[in-house]
């Protein structure tokens, strides 16, 4: 019987257990690292999510190991060529492009980060909380009007685009890869062009070797002065010590993550998030933008679908 292990099943989608139930004895985590590596030997299946680097060391310990199920377009938690060598599937959402259109909770929580911002939201309501009613501490700054700069036009940054013109905004787009283009969009002919014109950068690319530290010191000194910066992508594509010297210089105006570099193991400890406890223009959240019960549900049921297709021998 085909053994699958569900290392992180917490609100995991009912419909989507009941499919792997038809394909073989189903456990379930939540497991340590050391629980991990225990419980391994007699596994064909591991479905994670991001908790755990699935890395040489995993591997080795799961000799029967078919496939590793991930329902994230961003596979760095995962030792891919390792995998490979070892004769393992990765299957995830990567080229899924037309179920992940459907998907919308990442350019939400995008968009929800940048009202955070630049509303002082998380401010305000401690304040609250605190018994203060301090109306003029917290004045913002509008959307409408500013330049909106995407970095990665695809169906993330797309869905940016359209928030962005729903809002007022002026909107342009640097994405190389891409030869259809949305209306009202600007195109920009580099990154260097979209940098400079930018006064909001929402960050949407995929993390592989060309693009770890794409913007580093010398891309955020192109942004103008006071400008602010999102990046719900993968913690890689930024420096972050350089992220750090432009917000202490004033260069930038603020930043929102949803990423980190060391996301898991020591992110609270990190440089930026002391910098956040310290000043309110650097918000940081745990790697929830695709994180609603509804987007999560719907891609739970596709890989438990995907692994089916892969277990009775389809592609």
């Amino acid at each position: 019987m085909t053994v699958i292990l569900n290392v992180e099943p917490k609100n995991y989608s009912a419909a989507a257990r009941a499919i792997l139930e038809d394909l073989g004895e189903v456990r379930e985590g939540p497991l340590t690292r050391a629980a991990l590596l225990d419980a391994l030997s007699d596994v064909d299946v591991l479905i994670v999510r991001l908790a755990h680097q699935i890395d040489a060391e995993v591997l080795d310990a799961a000799p029967r190991l078919r496939a590793i199920v991930s329902a994230t377009t961003g596979l760095d938690h995962i030792d891919l060529q390792a995998a490979e060598a070892r004769g393992v599937a990765v299957l995830s959402l990567r080229g899924e492009t037309e179920f992940l259109r459907s998907i919308p909770a990442t350019a939400e929580h995008t968009w929800a980060l940048l009202l955070a911002l630049v509303r002082h939201i998380p401010q305000a309501f401690a304040s609250v909380l605190a018994g203060e009613w301090d109306r003029d501490r917290f004045k913002g700054h509008d959307l409408a009007g500013k330049r909106l700069g995407i970095l990665g036009l695809g169906r993330i940054g797309e869905k940016i685009a359209r928030y962005g013109r729903v809002f007022g905004m002026q909107v342009a787009a640097y994405d190389p890869y891409r030869a259809d283009w949305p209306d009202g969009v600007a195109r920009r002919a580099t990154m260097a062009d979209l940098l400079a014109d930018s006064e909001v950068l929402s960050v949407h690319v995929p993390l592989n070797a060309s693009t770890v530290r794409l913007l580093g010191a010398d891309e955020l000194r192109q942004l103008p002065r006071g400008a602010l910066l999102v990046n719900t992508a993968r913690g890689q594509v930024l420096d972050e010590a350089a992220l750090l010297d432009a917000l202490e210089s004033g260069h930038l105006g603020g930043a929102a993550l949803d990423v980190l570099w060391n996301e898991r193991s020591g992110a609270a400890e990190s440089p930026l998030a002391a910098y956040a406890r310290a000043h309110d223009n650097l918000l940081i959240t745990p790697h929830i933008g695709g994180a609603t019960y509804e987007s999560m549900a719907a891609t739970e049921i596709f890989m438990a679908r995907k692994l089916r297709r892969f277990l009775q021998g389809g592609s």
